[in-house]
């Protein structure tokens, strides 16, 4: 265990630095240490380019996206097909996917699937908002998009059936996607192909009536 450092100012930083993700106090104290090493310049833009992100990152007031405007460049962009939407869970999939080429159309981010034993409900994400976007902006295709994982799966069933009103082809990824594996870490190779060879969502199940 890391004892307590000589300096406040880099015990400070260490504890910030341990606050990341996958980030504990050793290789806090390492990148500290590094930072240090450092010409001022470096750790000064650094710190400039985080508090900068910070301030001036919003998210997309259309489809969640992170943006520098209220409306993201994807959704600006006139090229794009604004009549199919691809529904992901973070903002991490967007760019996972957008890195395929293979997806021309537009976006919806959830902000998280739906999970009780997290304590997130469909409330909690930006499932109502879909709906709406449906229902307004002439949206042909959804395509679920979802890690396939059990809540993946219990998410993408709920939004089947809040759009199943809705004169919307609804269109998921092809299961060439192992089990369980997340999109953040599928190459892309196979993840492009899922994308091209989409399926029905309805194939996928035999829905209670």
């Amino acid at each position: 265990m890391i004892q307590s450092f000589n300096s406040t100012l880099l015990e400070n930083t260490v504890a910030e630095l341990s606050k990341l993700p996958g980030i504990g106090r050793k290789t806090a104290l390492r990148l500290a240490l590094h930072l240090l090493r450092r010409e001022e310049n470096e750790a000064v833009a650094l710190g400039e380019s985080i508090i900068n992100m910070r301030k001036n990152i919003c998210y997309c007031s259309k489809c969640h996206n992170i943006s520098e405007k209220e409306v993201c460049p994807i959704c600006n962009d006139s090229r794009r097909d604004s009549s199919v939407v691809c529904v992901v869970e973070n903002v991490k999939d967007v760019i996972t996917i957008e890195s395929t080429h293979q997806h021309s159309g537009l976006y919806h981010v959830l902000g998280g699937v739906i999970s009780p034993l997290d304590g997130i409900s469909p409330s909690d994400l930006e499932i109502e908002s879909l709906v709406s976007r449906v229902q307004t902006d002439g949206i042909k295709e959804v395509i679920l998009a979802l890690n396939p994982t059990i809540e993946g799966d219990t998410t993408n069933y709920y939004i089947y059936r809040k759009l199943s009103a809705f004169p919307v082809k609804i269109t998921m990824l092809a299961r060439g996607l192992s089990i369980g594996n997340e999109l953040e870490y599928t190459d892309e190779l196979t993840l492009g192909k899922s994308i091209q060879n989409r399926v029905l969502f309805s194939d996928t199940f035999s829905p209670k009536k």
